[in-house]
């Protein structure tokens, strides 16, 4: 018996792609089976290197978050990614749209909140100032786009010749919080008068 096999428990797994990421119940069945029914143990792994597990059994994800000390000192396990402002804009443009969704229920009982580019194109310049650049802006937004998706916040579900269907990822919602999303458009507010 190798060194591996002795020392693997029915739960590493799980852990590694925790590690690399959010997991997601239709996307990972097993890896979120082992998850949901390891909870207890995998938190008490990962508890070990300044980690904490969150699962949204719910929302159908899983992710792990730094723990901090009282001043907010973290390992620095987990590297924060810097966003710009546009990105950002995208961000809450796409939070939004997906708390509008939870908040009007359908008869059908819909989870998945889906958006194309041209949607996502038409919701943003309603959200950007008016004085901001909003044609250098426009041209780069595919590629604000493309940087969601590697976050992990939109997933691309089929494309045509002219539009992107995408699927937004309920992650965002741990990510950009109803505060962060008011704090936000405050900011957004504020700005704009200054001008």
């Amino acid at each position: 018996m190798s060194s591996l096999e002795r020392n693997i428990k029915p739960y590493s797994k799980a852990i590694v792609k925790l590690l690399k990421g959010v997991i997601e119940r239709n996307r990972n069945s097993n890896v979120w089976d082992d998850v949901v029914n390891y909870q207890t143990e995998i938190q008490d792994y990962i508890s070990q290197i300044g980690l904490e597990l969150i699962v949204k059994k719910e929302e159908g994800f899983a992710f792990v978050k730094q723990l901090e000390d009282g001043e907010g000192n973290t390992l620095n396990l987990i590297t924060r990614r810097q966003i710009g402002f546009e990105t950002s804009i995208v961000l809450v443009v796409l939070r939004q749209s997906l708390e509008e969704f939870d908040s009007n229920p359908t008869q059908f009982q819909v989870f998945e909140k889906f958006i194309t580019d041209l949607e996502i194109k038409e919701e943003v310049e309603l959200f950007l100032p008016e004085k901001f650049n909003r044609v250098k802006f426009l041209k780069e937004l595919d590629g604000y786009i493309n940087n969601i998706v590697k976050l992990g916040y939109l997933s691309e579900v089929n494309k045509k010749e002219n539009e992107t269907k995408y699927q937004i990822q309920r992650i965002i919602k741990e990510k950009v919080t109803l505060d962060i999303l008011q704090e936000f458009k405050l900011k957004l507010q504020e700005n704009v008068e200054s001008i």
